[in-house]
């Protein structure tokens, strides 16, 4: 039964510090962040990070990137594409460009230090997500091309990750046609389902007589979206995230965002924000301070300026573009799966990884005060 008192502490804990957080002015997601470093290992050690608190929190992120989706518009995605694409190829270039420089500074090996120029260019918007919501801004312009660049950064991200471990690890029989292959089937299938299939599904259970139809219909083409993603080697957010633009096409969309909004962030919601904490560790940190903080600063600023920059060269303001370049700073849950696979293939040293753990952390931590004061400062200006 630990794992009920788990999920009584995470929710007191995440609710208590989210108020905290509201009252000294930062978004209500810093302090649930920070409520998973207290309550685990690495301070109180009143939670502990297990297969409990990661099925539960991938539901969450799930949960969070299915609601994202319901609230975005799709014709202003659309409208959004080059941004989009732009803001995720600057958000790439110069991460890869210094992580390659910093790592090499500190005396890692070349395949190393590619290893970790590829890590720092991978983007999770799931924290943005949640602060730009908080701030009524997710629907915003900025808001949609962030959206839209973690998508296409995701796809490019674990492309070049394959094409990286065919090259850099001897056994590796990666087939690159079949890679690429099997991510334009997932966009094929997956534009087919949302205008064909889910519509329909949703219609047909509607009407059944049982309780809460549409949210379940709205969870189950959630979770298969997420699936079929994660099958073809694209995040599950993603399928999460293009879930949510297909429900929200249907005369169905508020129903389900009602029903499902309670369970998320009531629950599983802040099960993940904890869990991002729960990774944190200090020990041995001291020796390697100086290696957290470079990495750290470069991770922050090469995403910021890499993105702004392709914010910049498609249309956008100083103001906007530096805002969007704050979206893409937080590396969250799909940067630790890489970082989790270069420990594995041994791309990673292991003396390294809680270093990288916590850059990862730093950035997701740094990402929601930097959001709000760049958007307070934006609208000061207009």
């Amino acid at each position: 039964m630990e794992f009920i008192l788990y999920l009584a502490i995470i929710i007191g804990s995440t609710k208590a510090a989210g108020a905290l957080s509201v009252r000294l002015g930062q978004p209500a997601v810093l302090g649930k962040l920070l409520a998973g470093i207290i309550i685990g290992p690495a301070i109180l050690g009143w939670v502990k990070p297990d297969d409990f608190i990661g099925h539960f929190s991938e539901i969450g992120v799930l949960l969070l990137m299915f609601i994202a989706g319901l609230e975005t518009d799709l014709e202003q995605l659309r409208r959004n594409w080059k941004p989009s694409f732009a803001v995720a190829i600057g958000g790439i270039i110069l991460p890869f460009i210094g992580g390659y420089g910093a790592a090499a500074v500190f005396g890692l090996s070349n395949h190393e230090a590619l290893f970790l120029g590829l890590l720092l260019c991978a983007t999770s918007v799931s924290i943005s997500v949640q602060t730009l919501k908080e701030m009524n801004k997710l629907q915003s312009r900025e808001g949609t091309t962030i959206l839209g660049a973690a998508v296409v950064d995701d796809v490019l991200v674990v492309i070049l990750l394959a094409v990286m471990m065919s090259f850099l690890l001897p056994a590796s029989d990666v087939s690159m046609g079949l890679l690429i292959g099997k991510k334009l089937l997932f966009f094929l299938v997956i534009g087919l389902a949302g205008w064909l299939l889910v519509p329909r599904f949703l219609k047909w259970l509607a009407p059944l007589r049982v309780t809460e139809t549409v949210m379940s219909a709205g969870l189950i083409v959630c979770f298969a979206f997420s699936y079929f993603a994660d099958k073809m080697g694209i995040a599950g957010i993603i399928g999460a995230f293009a879930a949510g633009i297909a429900v929200s096409q249907t005369s169905y969309r508020h129903q389900v965002e009602s029903k499902i909004e309670p369970i998320a962030y009531t629950l599983f919601v802040p099960v993940f924000f904890v869990s991002i904490g729960l990774h944190i560790t200090f020990e041995g940190v001291g020796k390697q301070l100086l290696f957290i903080l470079l990495i750290t600063l470069v991770a922050v600023l090469t995403k910021q300026i890499g993105g702004g920059l392709g914010a910049r060269l498609t249309g956008f303001n100083n103001r906007s573009s530096i805002a969007i370049g704050a979206g893409m700073v937080s590396r969250g849950e799909v940067a630790l799966i890489i970082a989790a696979s270069g420990l594995e293939s041994g791309l990673l040293p292991e003396k390294y990884f809680t270093s990288v753990v916590l850059v990862i952390i730093l950035t997701t931590l740094i990402t929601p005060p930097l959001l709000k004061q760049v958007f307070r400062e934006q609208q000061t200006s207009q």
